[in-house]
């Protein structure tokens, strides 16, 4: 179908284009210094994402796409049931498709077996944009059957559910990357989308850290179910990002990260008080760059 073919190619441009852009900012304006080599990290979490995708070709040829065309044309769906306006479907198909993926991503945190996969995505000791594209192939695969199936359900108009998986990917890379957003810029987008400062949070080795800034797209969520924390204990450049029990070197390899969610329960990882207060800094960020 014609269709298809452009959506794959509109996918591809944009999630290309928002790497390279991510990737040379964080080159220029690094927000933490690396602890890991990149090419080993990067081979590994490209690699991923590589696997992912023909995981997903093979098991869901059409995808939320596809599946929203069949439902329009089958009549199947809330929006497609009740004749609301096509604009004000799209739209609302957008919001309810984000707080779908903010359940998704706190059911994956809540739940033991889900969690076991998702650690994958949590055990990388550094964050940047290639970061944004590591998940487990199980993971991706219960991720677009459950995308699927809310698109089933609500009807979401089909060019409102391929932008939603355009910036979905986008937002991703975005907020995963590493560079120096100024904090003015940071505290206004932030209000409204999530920031690479807002959830690098939940990258901490922290639990009350790891268990919040759950968004990916809009911050509401976090904000709406009190799951939103401002900044790091420790600060950004004191932090540590990772999980508490997998901080050697294990996890910047591929077969390693293939393996791991087969590999053993998820040990319980120390609490700490939750962090109510919405400031924008810790002592340890008003520390020099890096390097500086």
């Amino acid at each position: 179908m014609p269709f298809e073919f452009s959506e794959t190619q509109l996918r591809l441009t944009a999630f290309i284009g928002v790497f390279v852009l991510m990737a040379v900012v964080e080159a220029l304006l690094p927000k933490r210094e690396r602890r890991e080599e990149r090419k080993v990290r990067w081979f590994t979490n490209l690699g991923l994402v590589v696997i992912d995708s023909v995981t997903v070709l093979v098991i869901f040829p059409i995808a939320a796409v596809g599946v929203a065309f069949w439902a329009q044309q089958q009549g199947y769906g809330l929006f497609n049931m009740t004749g609301v306006p096509g604009w004000l479907a799209g739209l609302l198909s957008f919001v309810i498709l984000d707080f779908a993926i903010y359940l998704q991503h706190v059911a994956t945190h809540k739940i033991p077996i889900l969690w076991r996969v998702h650690r994958v995505h949590h055990a990388d000791h550094d964050l940047d944009v290639s970061s944004g594209l590591r998940f487990h192939p199980i993971e991706i695969t219960l991720s677009v059957a459950y995308k699927i199936a809310w698109v089933t359900l609500i009807g979401a108009p089909p060019l409102s559910v391929f932008l939603f998986e355009v910036v979905l990917n986008a937002c991703a890379m975005w907020n995963h990357a590493n560079f120096n957003l100024p904090k003015p810029i940071d505290r206004i987008l932030r209000k409204v989308i999530v920031t690479p400062d807002m959830h690098r949070v939940h990258h901490s080795i922290l639990r009350n850290e790891t268990d919040a800034n759950y968004g990916f797209n809009l911050s509401i969520w976090d904000r709406l179910f009190r799951t939103y924390i401002a900044q790091p204990e420790k600060g950004h450049h004191g932090m540590t990002i990772g999980l508490p029990d997998r901080q050697d070197d294990g996890p910047q390899f591929l077969l390693w990260s293939l393996l791991f969610p087969f590999k053993g329960e998820r040990p319980e990882r120390e609490w700490k008080p939750q962090i109510e207060a919405d400031t924008d800094e810790r002592p340890s960020d008003r520390l020099p760059e890096p390097g500086q």
